[in-house]
């Protein structure tokens, strides 16, 4: 499942960084675009707001077919606390803009994706294409929470591959 969390990642990325150019964050002192894997990042990173964490749960596999089928649920979180120019007053659309450019990233066509193996990148190496494919569901919103200052929302999507041979 690991080429398929990866693979989705990179797609989303990318597609939020064409969204909103200027939806970006610093981590150890590069500037990307404001998505990143909490499982993946130091601890100063998950308190990050402004931007997308992700994180993925209920990982599932069926066996009906020839292939394998693998799924799991890529989890965004994400808060605002709106802008300091506003005092704040305006979070309730700042949270808004975040919904619609997640919304905009999860639906933009096609909805499904070359699956890739980045695990070259470690090495030196290039990035491998594999033989399937990745697609993915709708986004689902849960209900927005306030936390002291910031609106906060977590949002949904189920992404799914076929595992191939190899694959972990």
């Amino acid at each position: 499942m690991q080429n398929a969390m990866d693979s989705f990642y990179e797609v989303l990325r990318g597609r939020l960084a064409t969204l909103n150019p200027e939806r970006t964050i610093v981590v150890r002192g590069v500037t990307r675009p404001g998505l990143v894997t909490d499982g993946s990042e130091t601890e100063s990173v998950a308190a990050l707001p402004d931007c997308f964490h992700l994180r993925w749960t209920d990982a599932a596999m069926t066996q009906e077919g020839c292939m394998p089928m693998v799924s799991q649920v890529c989890e965004f979180s994400y808060a605002t606390a709106g802008t300091a120019m506003n005092g704040g007053l305006d979070r309730g659309r700042a949270l808004a803009a975040m919904d619609g450019e997640l919304l905009s990233a999860v639906l933009l066509p096609p909805k499904n994706a070359v699956k890739n193996d980045f695990s070259g990148l470690r090495f030196g190496g290039a990035v491998k294409t594999m033989g399937t494919r990745i697609w993915w569901s709708d986004v689902t919103f849960e209900p927005i929470k306030v936390n002291r200052n910031q609106l906060t929302r977590v949002a949904k999507v189920q992404v799914m591959s076929y595992q191939e041979a190899g694959e972990l």
